[in-house]
């Protein structure tokens, strides 16, 4: 069985992926949703210099945790030998618990596209089959491509782009439906999956404006993609792989009410802590749980200006004192007042 042979067979058994996230897919953040039925997930954008280099910092991005039976690994940069040699080191390693390298070819930072990196190889095919060439030749796992619909030029350049990659050894690529112009603007254009695995034989994984279970079910069903990587959708949602996988077996949507929410974020507050996280990422993802909750607003505004473990448990305490006095108000068919209950 080769490489892409060993994806089909994941991809059907477990189609929903999480997505490689720049600053958002750390350890912390990928146990949360490995608990919640995503079974394969993927590390931050790692940058090939920073492992030529022996970073230290570049390799707490890579190596996955005691908890995690497996990691897939998003490399990024613009030079071959780079490539090889971060393939080669990342195999030595991760060991047996890695499942996978990506190469992002899909990135739109400017910072990123002025080096000549992420999206902006698009446009230079035949440096991004040497990148692929170099990392198949230096690693036993299957290597994996993300790319866009295309980069500024308006043409799409997908499909015959991720051909190439095939052709240079990739055994899979992932697409998303909107050029590098459009950074995450619009919508992302899914009929581009179906275009891409028209011309490749390797599984394709599909990507773009999956913010909820639903999208994902819509995505897998609705398109010729064998997986679907989930990013944005997962903020505040860890629950959104066993969700995505109910509704395709034919289940209803799961409801995670406020009270579950909370309890996600002491758990990922606790798990940064643990795992020695900077506890000023927590600002951000508090955010996320708190959607939908009463004067959340409010609580927003407390959060970020919180930085330890502490202040952000006591903050899930002081919200959940709130919404039980909210929840007795509106059992009694009173209205809820402008501000919490504090």
């Amino acid at each position: 069985m080769d490489n892409a042979d060993v994806l089909k067979k994941r991809f059907s058994a477990h189609p929903y992926l999480l997505a490689p996230m720049a600053g958002v897919t750390d350890a912390a953040y990928r146990i949360m949703c490995r608990r919640r039925g995503a079974v394969m997930a993927y590390s931050e954008m790692v940058s090939v210099a920073g492992l030529a280099y022996a970073s230290e910092k570049t390799w707490d991005l890579v190596l996955p945790r005691d908890e995690e039976s497996q990691i897939c690994v998003q490399l990024f940069g613009s030079k071959p030998e780079q490539f090889a040699g971060a393939a080669r080191a990342v195999s030595e390693r991760v060991g047996s618990k890695l499942d996978a390298i990506d190469i992002n070819m899909a990135c739109p930072a400017r910072k990123v596209i002025a080096k000549g990196e992420g999206s902006a190889l698009l446009e230079q095919p035949e440096l991004a089959e040497k990148i692929v060439a170099a990392c198949v030749a230096n690693c036993s796992v299957p290597v994996t491509v993300k790319i866009r619909k295309d980069f500024k030029s308006g043409k799409l350049l997908a499909p015959d782009f991720a051909a190439r990659m095939e052709q240079a050894g990739a055994s899979a690529v992932a697409v998303h439906g909107r050029s590098a112009g459009q950074l995450y603007s619009g919508s992302a254009d899914w009929s581009v999956i179906d275009a891409v695995a028209d011309r490749v034989s390797i599984p394709v994984i599909g990507t773009g404006d999956v913010f909820c279970a639903q999208d994902a079910a819509n995505m897998l069903a609705q398109t010729a993609a064998s997986a679907v990587f989930i990013a944005r959708g997962t903020y505040g949602n860890p629950w959104i792989f066993q969700d995505a996988a109910a509704l395709s077996a034919g289940s209803p949507l799961p409801v995670h009410d406020a009270y579950e929410r909370l309890a996600a974020l002491r758990e990922h507050v606790e798990l940064l802590d643990s795992l020695g996280g900077h506890m000023a990422k927590a600002r951000t993802f508090a955010t996320w749980y708190l959607k939908g909750i009463p004067h959340a607003a409010f609580w927003r505004g407390r959060s970020v200006r919180y930085s330890t473990t502490q202040e952000f448990l006591d903050l899930a305490d002081a919200i959940e004192r709130d919404l039980a006095c909210c929840e007795e108000l509106a059992g009694k068919g009173l209205p809820i007042p402008h501000d919490p209950f504090i």
